[in-house]
């Protein structure tokens, strides 16, 4: 029941954070005209902001060293990010929700409560529910941009990859619901999986960088290409030899989050230009920094 609660909460302080900026990203790239379609981003973008904010109320002293110390759940980026972007879009964040978790301490020493674990299983269900309307609500989008019925400042390719990410999520929570404490347990999927990820960030990276940023472009382009070899790589090995990739994979990931550190601190001191919102950016060096820790730690640690 321990490793029930801990896990419940670690999942959701990463993934609901991601599915609220997720819903911001849409919101922010809809045209004035599509005004259901920018109240419906808004709804879900407030919804799981709302969830965020109940799991950290009740997280302290509940997740694990290695996810605490990780940066996945936040960067000392996070809070000046989403003041920046609020700032640039006008959609508002709460950054109180951040400044909470900055307080909170890690170590899973009071997961044992009752109460807490009926609380648990409530922002479970509440959750499953939530992205069951977020994944056809993006699943919908994706469809009417790639029939042409529709324009979005966001590439198709990247609406089809917060999906995927969407569809994680969901699938790690009915794993919790069943019992089974841990989600994508093959190595090699959850390396395909995060390296897919990681390729296509450095691609959006590229497109989303302005022309004149020539070095910074020709960087992204060598991560998306390094982390197309691996997967091809993998798509050639036996599934029962991952360990060279495995190594190859946290090495490569290292050194993109060290790009991403970069690009971020560079955007919030307007020093590169780009059309990338602060917060995307210190988004996709979380995303980074959570497949680290599971490269080093695994999952349920």
């Amino acid at each position: 029941m321990q490793d029930y609660v801990r896990i419940s909460l670690e999942t959701h302080l990463f993934f609901a954070r991601i599915m609220k900026e997720h819903s911001l990203f849409l919101q922010a790239g809809f045209v004035g005209k599509d005004r259901g379609w920018i109240r419906r981003a808004d709804f879900f973008r407030r919804e799981f902001e709302n969830l965020l904010r109940q799991t950290v109320w009740i997280s302290d002293g509940m997740i694990s060293r290695c996810v605490w110390c990780s940066e996945e759940l936040f960067t000392p980026f996070t809070i000046p990010a989403e003041q920046g972007t609020s700032r640039l879009s006008g959609i508002p964040i709460d950054s109180n929700i951040t400044e909470m978790e900055r307080r909170m301490q890690g170590e899973c020493s009071k997961c044992n409560r009752i109460d807490v674990t009926r609380q648990v299983h409530q922002i479970n269900e509440r959750a499953i529910r939530l992205l069951d309307g977020l994944i056809k609500f993006k699943e919908n989008l994706l469809r009417e941009v790639r029939e042409c019925r529709m324009f979005t400042a966001n590439y198709p390719l990247l609406i089809e990859h917060i999906l995927r990410e969407a569809k994680l999520y969901r699938a790690t929570l009915e794993e919790i619901r069943q019992g089974k404490e841990e989600c994508f347990k093959n190595l090699q999927n959850t390396e395909n999986f995060w390296n897919q990820i990681m390729m296509e960030h450095a691609m959006f990276i590229r497109g989303l960088l302005d022309p004149s940023e020539e070095e910074l472009i020709c960087t992204a382009d060598k991560f998306a290409i390094d982390f197309e070899n691996l997967l091809e790589q993998a798509r050639k090995q036996d599934c029962r030899a991952t360990g060279g990739i495995t190594e190859k994979s946290l090495k490569e990931t290292q050194e993109l989050k060290e790009f991403k550190t970069a690009g971020t601190k560079g955007i919030l001191e307007c020093k590169i230009e780009s059309i990338i919102l602060p917060l995307l950016a210190d988004h996709v060096l979380r995303e980074a920094n959570h497949y680290i820790r599971i490269l080093e730690c695994g999952y349920g640690k």
